[in-house]
């Protein structure tokens, strides 16, 4: 036999490999391609580690007043007051210009574009003002929520496209985190696989872009409280929701120690037949937490999600009764549970905006102590405390109809809200 016939003949009697030798092989090649990637610079970890920890220290929570111009433009609405550049900035003051006690029980505070640059009636820059008092300024860098084509009124979240370059202006102005949200429905067939998934990603795309800028992202899968659901639901869609969450971050290598959780508290729908009890809530909630968020992230500031300023202190205080391992800071990141009062307290007049400022301070105040399981129920009262801040879910999607949540209702909830 030559040799090239016995090369030849080598070659066909080469056996084939068999369907499970293909997998197995396939299964080598997927494995060692997933653990190769880099984590960040030690520098820039530190760095995060220390924005994420300083802004859950104890006792601390974060104010939201990230309201677009129009959202902002509806809450002044409601308490009679012209939706100018003007108004919106002496309200944005009035909050920023409260005495320094204020940094006692608030961290940070998420700004929206526009409160990025303005100032206070003597020029200096609202950011600051913060810096100053030792908050820490943040931005919301989502631009809305849009339908996600093909399911049933759900939605994704836009804004990744230049996030990069706007999270590096956002960083020289002096932001060190950020705030991006995306909402979930509770319904019959919702939310679906499709939901789950593609916001899962986009939460864990921005995450990853901000922590390449050096910025915090305070990530804020919300499940909307809309619905008749029951306790135990609202339980199980948070929890395949967060699960789903932490592997897209996991995918993406986000540094889960320079890292946040914004999560609504786990309750049953606005229209639901059984009311909980906050320990029922607590409980709950933090159940889903353990079983889906890692250690390894610093902490978790919870969205008020249409309760009462009471009711969203009472809440928290409950969740940090709860007699299990809590691995991670749990507090507060309110909008409307931190501002309703102060709005009703102001009414848009000069003379009222140390009235303000006071109800800013006691809601902040009654939040510290939750968030140490330490409030009492009722015994920081304020202006708009047991004012129910729910209206319908369909706001969130820009759809909510004013008047739709009743007369009585005192209801501050609209549109691309802040919570």
């Amino acid at each position: 036999m030559t040799n090239s016939n016995y090369k030849n003949n080598k070659k066909k009697k080469k056996k084939k490999k068999g369907p499970q030798s293909m997998r197995a092989s396939n299964y080598t090649r997927i494995s060692n391609m997933t653990t190769y990637f880099n984590y960040p610079s030690k520098e820039l970890q530190e760095e995060l580690k220390c924005i994420a920890q300083a802004i859950v220290a104890p006792g601390k929570g974060i104010l939201a007043a990230d309201e677009s111009v129009s959202t902002m433009g509806k809450r002044l609405k409601d308490i009679g007051v012209e939706n100018t550049d003007e108004n919106r900035r002496a309200y944005r003051q009035l909050l920023f210009t409260t005495d320094d006690k204020l940094a006692e029980n608030i961290s940070g505070v998420i700004l929206f574009d526009e409160t990025l640059y303005q100032k206070a009636d003597d020029g200096t820059p609202f950011v600051q003002l913060l810096k100053k008092k030792g908050i820490i300024p943040g931005i919301k860098v989502d631009k809305g929520v849009v339908p996600l084509f093909g399911s049933e009124d759900e939605s994704t979240t836009q804004g990744l496209d230049d996030l990069a370059a706007r999270c590096a202006k956002y960083k020289k102005e002096g932001c060190d985190f950020a705030k991006w949200r995306c909402v979930l429905k509770i319904g019959k067939n919702t939310p679906s696989y499709q939901s789950i998934l593609e916001n899962a990603n986009v939460l864990a795309r921005y995450a990853s872009i901000c922590q390449s800028e050096r910025i915090v992202p305070i990530v804020e899968p919300e499940v909307l409280p809309d619905g008749d659901h029951d306790l135990d639901r609202a339980q199980k869609v948070t929890e395949t929701v967060l699960a789903a969450v932490y592997k897209a971050l996991n995918d993406h290598h986000v540094y889960l120690e320079g890292t946040l959780l914004k999560p609504n508290m786990v309750t049953a729908g606005q229209s639901a037949k059984v009311k909980n009890t906050p320990e029922e809530i607590g409980l709950a909630t933090v159940q889903a937490l353990r079983r889906t968020v890692p250690a390894a992230v610093p902490g978790v500031t919870f969205l008020s999600g249409g309760q009462s300023e009471e009711e969203a202190s009472v809440n928290l205080s409950a969740i940090n009764k709860v007699p299990l391992v809590r691995p991670w800071a749990l507090t507060f990141s309110y909008g409307r549970a931190l501002q309703a009062s102060v709005l009703r307290a102001w009414g848009g007049k000069k003379e009222n905006i140390g009235a303000g400022q006071n109800e800013l301070l006691k809601r902040a105040r009654a939040n510290s102590q939750a968030c140490q399981g330490k409030y009492v129920a009722g015994s920081i009262p304020s202006f708009a405390a047991n004012a129910s801040l729910f209206a319908n879910g369909e706001a969130s999607l820009g759809k909510y109809v004013p008047g739709s949540a009743g007369t009585d209702s005192g209801s501050l909830f609209i549109a691309n809200h802040a919570y």
